[in-house]
């Protein structure tokens, strides 16, 4: 019985769904929290080229902020992700 299983393509050994999900949503999280970082570099080198203008020094800390808060999300996202997928 269990050789014709086997040979009409039955698969026994994939993965639960709720693995492949939270893989995809880790890559997601994981591709999120890159571009934080990246945006909290194009910060750092905005400032840095600010040269003393005011206008741009303050967008360089509003870009500064909104990194440092996307990078608290996605940590945030990922603790939480693991802590669900630690029930399931």
């Amino acid at each position: 019985m269990n050789e014709t299983i086997a040979l009409a393509g039955v698969i026994s050994d994939a993965p639960r769904v709720a693995t492949v999900v939270g893989n995809a949503l880790q890559f997601l999280l994981s591709i999120f929290g890159a571009c934080a970082i990246i945006g909290l570099v194009v910060a750092g080198i905005l400032y840095l080229f600010s040269s003393g203008d005011e206008r741009q020094i303050e967008h360089a800390k509003t870009a500064t902020k909104y990194s440092i808060i996307g990078i608290a999300v996605a940590l945030g996202a990922l603790v939480i992700l693991n802590a669900i997928a630690g029930f399931l």
